[in-house]
């Protein structure tokens, strides 16, 4: 795809009728020895929440349509339908009855309904991460198994913003042997139908051979909606869409209605229809086409099945009894489309074909016309991001330490009240509420505000369900006298060290109260490798010590816990230490109040513009001073760093492995929205230029904290609180810098707030980002497109490098990332947008929260076989 990039030019000339396009022409005797076969795919794309909640849609819209489709469907047995998004389908299943259930297994055996994709949802592809797009999958193709005992095989994706490799290979290690995609840049899709190929096979970066092959079709034209998928003419594809026939609620905005079939019309309907399917064929290699037949939430009402079905079988009827015409047409589901396809190009038992081209990369970024870049949803609505993330953490964990205190609970009499239905209940709602907001209205942050709120409850509620199931199973796990074990729900064994109020707050922590009893610290490993790292829990006492699971005092950070920037609060103090765990393991340590050698505190700097005399801390070494041009530094065995005295930020790394300085640079910056009639909203990015720089006319009070275990710099801006640690242990964790930023722009108007990385890397305009965080993608910044399109998602990492060394921006949430300049990297961090951006939503993103973003910045050398 890179190539594609580099080769298009990515004009926009006026195509006529297609106005994307061209115009396409075709010779009338094209299909006298091979007819022209059609497949007419009827399908209603219903989003799990967008406009309304996903419980509103289902009441108003969804249980209709599914209804409607079992009376319908048996009518005639030559109607097609199909469905993809399980969450609905078994919301439904589960309330009807064993005739209905009955009538849907015959109709998927005798082929009139499909299941396609059979996800949960039909989730967004570049916010996702890989462990929720795999979850959500199983968590469909697990339900359609045990309930209907039908396997998926066909991919159907035609709302995601943007399409990842990432799904198409799951797609197919999930056993699919096609898929189909929409939303791709305009300029891409012409190109590929002037190529003819719009039909090809998605090959992985990284596979040498062919074992990665999928066959996918890319949808030509600008929509999903019907008047863009039966030919190039909107206005006259708009004529067969019956619900739309003059008195109905919706018309055709081309002002040329549909009319009833019927036998004064029918020969010249059916050829009007039948040249725009020949046309669209055009664009393809084969004489076997596809013309979906569907929109949002359609085919609610029964009447709406009659206008469909009813004109477009009286349309089949008059061209079939044509043999002249050399047309074949007739209903059809998704798979019965790939079958013929792969018939006609004798593809069948073949892995991979010379008849149908190979393609590897991404299509990201996405724009629908002009230079309407959808990069804003990449960020939007960050706090739900973050959420989103740390949820799927937690779900990790709860499923691992549930599956190990299973075992555990079977092995005596008296663990057998261990709550193992009521948690299993708990975990699947988890898995589902997580796949529900993989959803590309939710994740993607493009749904109405109390829409978000319902995602956000789920995703909290879930969250609180599951560190009961994590509290349930450490505690049958962890019992030495497995005898003494007693299931009490109202006074739970464990307490989790951090609580979250709210779905929209962020979390604190848990203050530990110490006496010189013992209490015990749980910390649990949920990777496969052994791990050691630094924790950080709240105390009451700053006279803390320690023990190890072996019973060894261990050293430990007493820090202060703070009220602003520059008030200690004595409520509580932060102890940290490094954690050794073994994989999937869990560490009992021990704490006491009382004085320990082990225990070591931090001591502070707090550099203000107006020194004041404040009077001495009754427990830690405070400093103040003056902002001052010296710099600030912080050091560990890996690395040295140089921080302004004036701003606090980053500007220069010593890596001690090379002794070389490098010039790195942290700075925040605004984007603005264009003054043009279309601006920026929670889909669109369209900044009025280069970002600026974020100035403040007061430096920031920063905070200076040196530790034996960490030490740090935190500035205090009007609108971003910055965090940046340096751990002082050994590994990873001590070979990057942690970077947390608290962003708070409740207050502004149509700004975005970037966070952006100079350097003196030699990057060339290069730059990669991963793809859910799953793979990394090769990118260039183009300057022949316009600054938005040059964003790109990233998931959980975004790279620069030169011969020399790379530097790596690890993130906590996925956000919209770019490299603008030589050297740079940026991520967007929170927008705030005070209009619709005519994407459908119809509002605004002002329901922004107080975000935490956390990131990791890595530099590291390149040598020997790394760098090519």
């Amino acid at each position: 795809m890179l190539d594609v990039y580099d080769f298009l030019t990515f004009d926009n000339p006026d195509g006529g009728v297609w106005k994307q396009g061209f115009e396409i022409t075709y010779n009338e005797n094209e299909w006298d020895s091979e007819p022209l076969q059609v497949f007419v795919v009827p399908h209603s794309h219903n989003d799990p929440g967008w406009l309304k909640t996903f419980d509103d849609y289902f009441k108003d819209q969804t249980q209709h349509i599914l209804n409607n489709m079992v009376i319908k469907l048996q009518e005639d047995n030559r109607r097609k339908f199909m469905w993809s998004e399980i969450s609905y389908f078994s919301k439904w299943w589960d309330g009807i009855d064993s005739q209905k259930k009955d009538a849907i297994k015959r109709l998927i055996k005798d082929g009139q309904f499909e299941i396609v994709t059979g996800g949960w949802v039909m989730p967004d592809e570049a916010s996702a991460h890989y462990f929720a797009l795999i979850d959500q999958l199983i968590e469909g193709h697990q339900w359609l198994e045990k309930n209907l005992g039908v396997k998926p095989k066909s991919g159907w994706a035609v709302d995601p913003f943007g399409h990842s490799p990432t799904m198409a290979y799951l797609l197919k290690r999930t056993g699919f042997s096609n898929m189909l995609i929409q939303r791709v840049h305009y300029s891409v899709k012409k190109h590929f139908a002037v190529q003819k190929t719009l039909e090809f096979f998605w090959r992985q970066n990284w596979d040498l051979g062919s074992s990665t092959d999928i066959l996918c079709h890319m949808m030509p034209f600008y929509s999903y909606d019907v008047p863009h998928t039966c030919g190039p003419d909107p206005k006259i594809c708009c004529q067969f869409d019956f619900r739309r026939l003059p008195g109905g609620r919706i018309s055709c905005p081309w002002r040329v209605p549909p009319e009833a079939i019927h036998a004064g019309n029918v020969q010249y309907r059916a050829w009007l229809i039948l040249d725009q399917y020949r046309k669209k064929s055009k664009l393809f290699r084969t004489k076997v086409l596809l013309a979906p037949l569907g929109d949002d939430f359609r085919y609610v009402e029964s009447s709406e099945w009659d206008q469909q079905f009813q004109n477009y079988q009286k349309l089949f009827d008059y061209m079939n009894s044509h043999p002249e015409w050399h047309v074949k047409v007739q209903f059809g589901t998704l798979s019965d489309y790939f079958e013929a396809l792969r018939k006609e190009s004798n593809l069948i038992g073949q892995s991979s074909s010379s008849f149908f081209p190979v393609l590897s990369g991404d299509f990201f970024t996405y724009a629908d016309r002009d230079h309407h870049y959808w990069s804003g949803y990449f960020t939007s609505r960050p706090f739900y991001k973050r959420l989103d993330r740390a949820m799927e953490s937690y779900l990790r964990a709860a499923e691992i330490l549930y599956s190990l205190a299973l075992v555990q609970s079977s092995k005596s009499e008296k663990m057998s009240i261990f709550p193992s239905g009521d948690n299993y209940k708990l975990l699947t709602e988890a898995r589902r509420n997580l796949g529900l907001f993989q959803h590309h209205d939710a994740i993607t942050g493009t749904s109405k505000d109390w829409v978000v709120v319902d995602y956000g409850t789920r995703l909290f509620h879930s969250i609180m369900n599951l560190k009961k199931v994590i509290i349930d199973s450490v505690h049958i796990l962890i019992l030495k006298d497995k005898g003494a074990y007693n299931y009490d729900t109202l006074t739970p064994f464990l307490r989790m060290d951090d609580v979250q109020s709210s779905q929209d707050s962020l979390p604190h922590k848990t203050v530990i109260k110490l006496t010189s009893q013992p209490r015990y610290l749980l910390v649990y490993n949920p990777m496969e490798q052994e791990r050691s790292s630094v924790v950080s829990v709240n105390v009451n006492s700053p006279k803390v010590k320690l023990l190890s699971p072996l019973g060894k005092p261990v050293t430990v950070q007493i820090s202060a816990v703070w009220d602003g920037a520059a008030t200690v609060s004595h409520e509580a103090y932060q102890m940290s230490f490094v954690a050794h765990v073994p994989p999937l393991g869990l560490g009992v340590y021990q704490l006491f109040e009382g004085q320990s050698s082990e225990a070591v505190l931090a001591d502070y700097s707090i550099y203000t513009r107006n020194r004041r005399q404040a009077k001495p801390d009754k427990v830690f070494k405070i400093q103040e001073m003056q902002n001052s041009v010296d710099n600030i530094i912080l050091e560990n065995s890996y690395m040295k760093l140089w921080f302004s005295g004036m701003s606090g930020l980053l500007e220069k790394i010593n890596n001690k492995e090379d002794g070389k300085n490098r010039q790195i640079k942290v700075e925040f910056a605004w984007y603005g929205t264009t003054s043009n009639r279309d601006k920026s909203g929670a889909y669109l990015f369209l900044p009025d230029g280069d970002a600026k720089p974020y100035i403040f006319a007061d430096p920031p009070t920063i905070r200076v904290a040196h530790g034996r275990i960490f030490s740090e710099v935190v500035c205090f801006f009007h609108h971003v609180t910055h965090t940046a640690r340096l751990y002082k242990v050994q590994g990873l964790e001590g070979r990057s810098l942690e970077v947390s930023n608290i962003v708070d722009i409740t207050g502004e108007y149509n700004r975005e707030l970037a966070m952006r990385i100079s350097s003196d890397v030699n990057s060339q305009n290069r730059f990669y980002t991963d793809l859910n965080g799953y793979q990394i993608q090769p990118r260039m910044t183009m300057s022949k497109l316009p600054l938005q399109a040059n964003i790109y998602p990233m998931t959980t990492m975004a790279y620069i490098q030169d011969a020399g060394v790379r530097l790596t921006l690890h993130s906590a949430q996925s956000l919209g990332v770019a490299s603008l300049k030589n050297g740079q990297l940026e991520v967007i961090m929170d927008r705030r947008l005070m209009q619709d951006d005519n994407r459908g939503l119809g509002q605004g993103v002002q329901d922004n929260k107080i975000t935490a973003n956390m990131f990791r910045l890595l530099l590291e050398r390149r040598h020997g076989a790394d760098v090519v």
